[in-house]
């Protein structure tokens, strides 16, 4: 399947997966930083960022949207690449892992590893918050940024530092989220706790310290399903690739050394 894309780079491919209703941007803070070692390509899900919607009766899923980017993979000749995702794309990745056709698997706080009450609060803040984006309007959203309050309670959920993203990187994302037309079956796709069968391929997990959407209990579950201590993202949010660039980049490129 055809997917809307960054590629930067040379080394051992490294494909970046995105969060529901984010961009393959999301990952701009750190991208330099794994191209000065890695051949990476940082992707948009079908039915976000600007990539096409899935074909018409083909349901947005967890795994449908692993579907396409194993097949996005398979178009660009990338055989066993490694797979680093956030969000909704941590869990993608530990799928893709699942299925042993990724070389290695990298998830910073995955979904999938809630209780259902859990679950409700994160699908209630996630509609919350698109719906907000849905709301404002491009000329009164560019102002909110401009206001440092603003843009902390716009942004707090899920950063933990929003004066470190770019008003520019708050607006993109505002309007990937109001994009997003896979948003909303996908989201109503989650129930209960979904972690993929076990990986076939070596993986990691981390954490952000101070996620506020998918809560830092969750990934006590993480390691009792992986068998193995989740890394802790120190200083971190949910979406962590603002919050410590540096730390986020290492964490990657050590996950796809072997």
């Amino acid at each position: 399947m055809e997917l809307a894309f960054e590629r930067r780079g040379a080394g051992p491919p490294l494909v970046l997966l995105h969060g529901i209703g984010h961009h393959w941007q999301g990952w701009l803070p750190v991208l330099d930083r794994l191209a000065a070692e890695r051949d990476v390509i940082a992707v948009d899900f079908p039915g976000f960022g600007v990539s096409p919607p899935l074909p018409a009766g083909t349901p947005y899923t967890a795994e449908t949207l692993a579907d396409a980017v194993e097949s996005f993979c398979t178009m660009l000749g990338l055989r066993e690449p490694h797979v680093a995702g956030n969000s909704l794309g941590g869990y993608v990745a530990l799928e893709l892992a699942s299925r042993g056709v990724v070389r290695t698997a990298c998830a910073l706080s995955p979904a999938g590893f809630w209780t259902r009450g859990e679950l409700v609060y994160a699908q209630s803040v996630l509609r919350a918050t698109r719906g907000l984006a849905l709301a404002t309007p491009p000329e009164r959203a560019d102002l909110t940024v401009r206001n440092p309050i603003a843009k902390a309670l716009s942004t707090g959920v899920m950063v933990a530092h929003p004066g470190r993203m770019s008003d520019e990187a708050v607006l993109a994302a505002g309007e990937a989220l109001r994009g997003a037309v896979g948003f909303d079956e996908t989201l109503d796709s989650f129930t209960g706790l979904m972690p993929p069968a076990p990986p076939k391929t070596p993986i990691t997990i981390a954490w952000g310290e101070h996620d506020r959407l998918l809560l830092r209990r969750q990934a006590v579950r993480a390691a009792k399903w992986s068998g193995q201590r989740v890394k802790l993202l120190k200083g971190c949010g949910h979406v962590p690739m603002s919050d410590d660039p540096e730390l986020i980049a290492r964490v990657l490129l050590e996950a796809s050394a072997l």
